[in-house]
């Protein structure tokens, strides 16, 4: 069992090394106005059988709690992303389950500043997949607390095999 646990904590951290180390630091172009100001956006979660969420959410920038990775920031200022804390896609999903009342876990990497999302709705890579985050059709190159999310930017979290 410890096999596996230890299994499943490298792939997710090869997979989170390698998408947070083979772009630049900053997503979307540095705006003047950089601000933590709630945003709408929509958000859609797909698991290895379809659909689990699809809503709009209204989201900024804040602390995140997991029963795995604790209680860290996840508003862009992570890894110095952003001067300022904005909204950012794991805090958006973050926002959705407490809302609609679902669950997410994940895992946190102090050496990327960032948590790596292992499992919605009871759903996990299992070693053999992970929860990839995309921003209006395109892969986030940083993790998902370091990319600015902006008004009407369609959010998904997708269950992705290796």
């Amino acid at each position: 069992m410890q096999r596996i646990a230890a299994r499943h904590a490298l792939i997710a951290t090869v997979a989170l090394g390698l998408a947070l180390t083979s772009a630049p630091a900053v997503a979307h172009g540095q705006h003047a106005s950089n601000t933590n100001a709630p945003v709408r956006v929509a958000l859609t979660v797909h698991g290895p059988d379809g659909l689990l969420f699809k809503g709009k959410i209204k989201t900024k920038g804040h602390d995140v709690t997991t029963a795995t990775g604790g209680t860290h920031r996840c508003d862009g200022t992570n890894g110095g992303a952003h001067p300022t804390a904005v909204p950012t896609p794991t805090a958006a999903l973050d926002d959705a389950a407490r809302k609609r009342h679902f669950t997410w876990d994940g895992t946190w990497y102090a050496s990327f500043d960032d948590y790596s999302v292992d499992t919605i709705k009871n759903i996990s890579g299992d070693g053999v997949a992970y929860w990839n985050i995309s921003v209006n059709g395109t892969s986030t190159p940083v993790g998902g607390c370091q990319f600015k999310l902006d008004a009407g930017d369609k959010v998904a979290f997708t269950w992705t095999a290796f």
